[in-house]
């Protein structure tokens, strides 16, 4: 394995995240089930915990190296990224200005509850809010410029950390995972995560590259076709790579993308992620979110039940957090929590 030793970085997270077995949630659902195991990600540091914490251990150590004294980023209206940037740049001393992009038109509510109050509980110097189909890119530059002309140094993160080197968090993820897999003596055969903004699937792509470790890794996409995903997360899977000055060539092969459980559109909710979030709360005690954990089980389910994965693999459920968002999509659960899973089929 590469040694990730000499790229600086702040620790969040003092531990090891659990890959716990999955055992109520494989009686559920029966002997199509194979050994699932999950790679509990939502519990690392940072308010609430998520995938973004491991990205911003890289990012922030470069914003501190680069003296920044403002972070600006990006994300949608619940964004879990926006959330953890927040709370890093608190723990850093530093000001953060979140641009808000409202991706579905006519839905942010200034008192809606989940991370929109969190961001506001947390402080955030500034939010701006960008209508579908504004450039958050040049919003972030502008703001830079002006945030200059004060005096201050600012570090522009990009939408859910994911450039090369916020990738490096899920490198390290992956390294992780290897010496777990080792210590529980199994034969994993593909790991599956959300696809979103790709740093997360780029990182665990390269680390599984650059270690020649025979294993798949399925990401479900959230938003974006297969087509577009695959060359979002191979692009920057081959610039993680190449980073690392790992002598290896990432393909389109390399990427595995299932574009069915995007349903009408990204944060759009769907049934079967309603019924795959219930099903995990209560077999298992564990909250997913609703826009990409919720939507990633859902597919995982459902090619279980399709065959498509066997009964005599072994799976790893990358949860990447996000159990905030929760608290605005109550009323998308009323009529499934009707409903009690917590009852073999």
């Amino acid at each position: 394995m590469l040694d990730l030793s000499s790229f600086k970085k702040q620790n969040y997270t003092p531990y090891e995240t659990p890959l716990e077995r999955a055992h109520k949630l494989e009686l559920f659902l029966g002997k199509k089930s194979p050994k699932i195991y999950i790679k509990r990600d939502d519990m690392l540091g940072l308010t609430g915990g998520g995938n973004k914490t491991r990205k911003l251990e890289f990012l922030m150590a470069d914003a501190i190296e680069k003296k920044a004294t403002a972070i600006i980023t990006c994300g949608a209206i619940q964004s879990n990224h926006c959330r953890l940037t927040l709370a890093a740049a608190i723990r850093e001393n530093c000001e953060c200005h979140l641009v808000l992009e409202e991706r579905i038109p006519n839905t942010f509510d200034q008192e809606a509850s989940g991370n929109n109050f969190l961001f506001q509980l947390l402080g955030a110097t500034s939010t701006t809010l960008a209508k579908k189909g504004e450039n958050t890119q040049a919003i972030m530059k502008k703001m830079a410029d002006e945030l200059k002309k004060q005096g201050k140094t600012p570090y522009i993160i990009p939408g859910g950390g994911s450039n090369e080197i916020g990738s490096l968090g899920y490198v390290n993820c992956f390294y992780e995972i290897k010496n777990q897999i080792k210590t529980l003596a199994i034969n994993p055969s593909t790991i599956i995560c959300t696809s979103g903004s790709s740093g997360t699937h780029a990182g665990l792509v390269t680390g599984i590259k650059i270690t020649k470790t025979p294993i798949k890794c399925l990401g479900i996409s959230v938003m974006r076709s297969k087509i577009e995903q695959t060359e979002l997360v191979r692009s920057l899977a081959s610039k993680t790579a190449r980073l690392l000055q790992a002598n290896t060539n990432i393909n389109d092969e390399d990427v595995l993308i299932d574009d069915n459980y995007i349903g009408n559109g990204y944060s759009m909710p769907t049934p079967e992620m309603i019924e795959a979030v219930t099903i995990l709360a209560q077999t298992e005690g564990i909250l997913l979110d609703p826009v990409y954990t919720g939507k990633a089980l859902a597919g995982m389910i459902d090619l279980i039940r399709k065959n498509s994965i066997s009964s005599d693999e072994t799976i790893i459920f990358i949860h990447t957090g996000g159990s905030p968002a929760l608290y605005a999509y109550q009323k998308d659960f009323h009529q499934t929590l009707k409903q009690n899973y917590n009852k073999t089929p």
